[in-house]
Parts: C-alpha cells; structure tokens; sequence
C-alpha cells in the first residue's frame, strides 16, 4: 500500500510499499521519528484516509473496494478509534459520549452499556460531567469508554498518551491492555514511548514513509 499527494510543487510519497499483518487479539505498536507518515498509516487503516496504491484488509473486510458510506458502516460496527486530542464532544457529558456511538448503532441499552464502560474505566462518579470540567486523563478514559463500548474488534489509538503526564498515560495504557486482554479486541497504536511499544506482541518501525522493520518483540 502506498500514499502519494501531489501540489503545485510536484508529489509526495508518504507511505511507500507499505506490507504487514496483525493477528487477530494481538497488539501491535507502530513506531518511527515524527513525520514518518505513522499517523497516516494509521488514519488509512481505520479507512478515514484512502491509499494511492493498494489496499487495507481489516476484520475480514477489503476496505477499498467497497463504497465511503459502506466503510463508515464497517467501521462503526468493527472500529474503534481513539485520537491524542480525545475528540470528544464539548456540549455532551462523559456519560452521553460514550452512549453516542452505541445510539447510532441503533442500540437500546445504550445507556445501561455505557454506564458500565465509564465504570470500569474508573469515571463512576464523573457521568454528568462534560469534558471541559475534566482533566486530561479523564478525559482520556472518556475516549477509551467510547472506544471500547462497542466491543471493536480492532481498537486503533494514535498517541494515547501523548497528552498526559507520565503517571496518568501509564493508567490509561494499563486500561488499554487489561481491555485488550478481556475483550480479545485487537490493538494497534502509534507511539513514541518505547517502553509501551516494549509491551506489544508486535512493533512496526516506519522511516521515511516505508516499513524499515516488522519483527515480534521479544
């Protein structure tokens, strides 16, 4: 899979020859200096980014061959996704972002479901509050909920903790792998903290728009 724009001053690769595979359940980091196109892949990989070249195959679905509104289905029901900038929306509470994504599911437990999430990511106490009143890592966990609630099969995080000081980024990765571990969701992320690319089954090293590395960590 590759990634091309092309202005007035002529084309950029972004990402070149790009080839590699996540087991299913596995987590996986993806990893490389800023400006390595890591974002990109990973914006591709959810199918909010189309490729030049190639395609994307996840949760047993061919990403590009079939409509924008068909990959927007496809990613609501097998997706999640959480942003370094949380993306949460400022005139909703904790509790009704999170019910947001199961509500256009067309779920009708979706207060019930996200009453549970918000629990278990510690924010019990925090239901009514809107984002503006909370702190960052609240406010990250609020995006994990949101992330999680739908049961994903591939959760995607860009910078998770980029963010967050160090004490909190380290309880929102544990939140991260414990849900990973419990709910078999497949994990990748994009990260300049080598000791949570150290925690992955899988690490994938981008310089310059191509894979220089694809390896298991041992």
């Amino acid at each position: 899979m590759s990634k091309s724009v092309t202005d007035s001053t002529g084309t950029l690769d972004i990402l070149r020859d790009i080839h590699f595979a996540v087991p299913a359940k596995a987590t996986c980091a993806i990893v490389g200096a800023s400006g390595s196109g890591k974002s990109t892949l990973l914006s591709i990989i959810a199918g909010l980014d189309t490729p030049t070249q190639g395609t994307v195959h996840l949760a047993g679905r061919d990403l590009f061959v079939v409509s924008e509104d068909e990959r927007a289905a496809w990613r609501a029901q097998k997706v999640g996704f959480v942003f370094q900038s949380f993306q949460l929306l400022g005139n909703l509470t904790a509790l009704e972002n999170v019910m947001l994504p199961l509500e256009l599911a067309g779920r009708k437990d979706s207060r019930a479901a996200a009453t549970e999430m918000l629990k278990r990511v510690g924010l019990a106490e925090r239901l009514g509050h809107y984002p503006k009143v909370m702190s960052g890592g609240e406010q990250q966990r609020v995006a994990l909920a949101r992330a999680f609630v739908v049961q994903p099969a591939v959760l995607l995080a860009d910078e998770p903790t980029g963010s967050l000081d160090h004490a909190t980024g380290d309880k929102v990765m544990q939140l991260m792998f414990d849900l990973n571990a419990e709910l078999g969701t497949t994990l990748v992320l994009v990260t300049h903290d080598r000791a949570i690319a150290a925690r992955c089954m899988q690490r994938i090293t981008i310089e310059a728009g191509q894979v220089a590395a694809a390896h298991p960590v041992l």
